[in-house]
């Protein structure tokens, strides 16, 4: 008997560790718990139709400060075209909206203005043309 102690030991050691290591039941079908609901609609503000999919990732890392994708992402955006209001270099920021199967950054971008950003533009032919949008965050 006094050979078998140290292997119940063990056995109940690895037991608990396996035990332990058990995730936890899911709730039964219908329930949620708190921390594992989802958002509700009023969480999430709603985005303008001409946003592409790809744009609410760009504006979840905005809101987080990255991590960006792109070294250029959070950089000065000089408005040299001209098109956005006119404001003190350093007011407006660049970030990219990915484009699915391009090689580079392509040519969407969300263009943000003050810090914390105040306003937002959305370009999706590299900065020829801008759509402003509204961000209730």
């Amino acid at each position: 008997m006094r050979q078998l102690k140290p292997l119940f030991l063990l056995a109940g050691l690895i037991a608990a560790v396996v035990l332990w290591q058990r995730p936890a039941p899911a709730p039964p079908p219908g329930l949620t718990s708190p921390t594992t609901s989802a958002p509700s609609r009023q969480d999430t503000p709603s985005l303008p139709a001409f946003l592409p999919p790809g744009a609410q990732v760009a504006l979840d890392r905005i809101a987080r400060g990255g991590p960006f994708s792109h070294r250029q992402d959070g950089m000065v955006f000089g408005n040299y075209e001209g098109l956005l209001p006119k404001q003190p270099r350093g007011y407006y920021h660049e970030y990219t909206v990915e484009t699915p199967g391009a090689g580079t950054r392509g040519a969407r971008r969300i263009i943000t203005g003050g810090t914390p950003p105040q306003v937002w533009y959305y370009t999706d032919d590299h900065y020829r043309s801008f759509r402003r949008f509204e961000m209730n965050r």
